[in-house]
């Protein structure tokens, strides 16, 4: 397996655990960056992007980042915050008025970032589709009961909480979280970050497959 990319020589044994999880099999395809004081000192590479092997793994090739990306989220309504147009104590409903069904018209915005909603799941079957076009989930998160008393405890929002955040997010700005992001965050940023891919850039993006034992980790939660 060859590793391609730059490694500075008192990093050299990220370079060695990075080459060693390709060699004892841990890894399809990969990449791997660390910056110190400001400055990349590791930017390393390798493997497939795909599962047929046909695709080698390059520097920019795009990878899902999961639950990072409720840290991006959680920045964009900082900034609304900052520019008065949210209030982390208001009432969710106060943006998004058809939230206050179901007993939810105290539940505060800052209940939502801290995973304190007790809407960590849904009251009603939800399909794929219905959850990535938005507006059923949305919608159905708006008119729920929640599953727990909001505020006594913290449960992780994982699927409910970037929908919570950028709908409130839509409705006061009324951009999509995605198109925010892109124009507020990443654009001016410069960074390779995306909410919503957009189709030219497919061709980028890695395979996401699954590991021999996902199925049993699954099975356990």
């Amino acid at each position: 397996m060859t590793i391609e990319g730059f490694c500075d020589p008192r990093f050299a044994g990220v370079r060695d655990a990075f080459a060693r999880c390709f060699a004892e099999g841990l890894e399809h395809g990969g990449g791997v960056s660390v910056a110190a004081d400001g400055r990349t000192v590791v930017d390393l590479w390798g493997g497939h992007a795909d599962a047929a092997r046909t695709r080698s793994w390059q520097r920019d090739t795009l990878i899902n980042v999961w639950s990072c990306t409720k840290g991006v989220v959680a920045l964009a309504i900082a900034m609304l915050v900052e520019r008065g147009k949210l209030d982390y104590a208001a009432p969710v409903a106060r943006y998004w008025p058809e939230f206050a069904a179901g007993g939810k018209e105290r539940i505060t915005l800052d209940q939502v970032m801290s995973h304190q909603a007790g809407l960590n799941g849904l009251a009603v079957p939800m399909d794929e589709a219905g959850m990535l076009a938005w507006t059923p989930y949305v919608d159905a998160l708006a008119a729920m009961v929640p599953l727990w008393e909001p505020g006594s405890r913290c449960v992780y929002h994982a699927l409910s909480y970037g929908h919570l955040a950028g709908e409130v997010l839509r409705r006061v700005d009324g951009r999509s979280v995605g198109r925010f992001i892109a124009e507020e965050i990443a654009g001016p940023l410069g960074a390779d970050f995306h909410v919503g891919l957009p189709e030219p850039e497919d061709a980028r993006a890695a395979e996401m497959i699954e590991g021999p034992k996902a199925s049993e980790w699954v099975e356990f939660v």
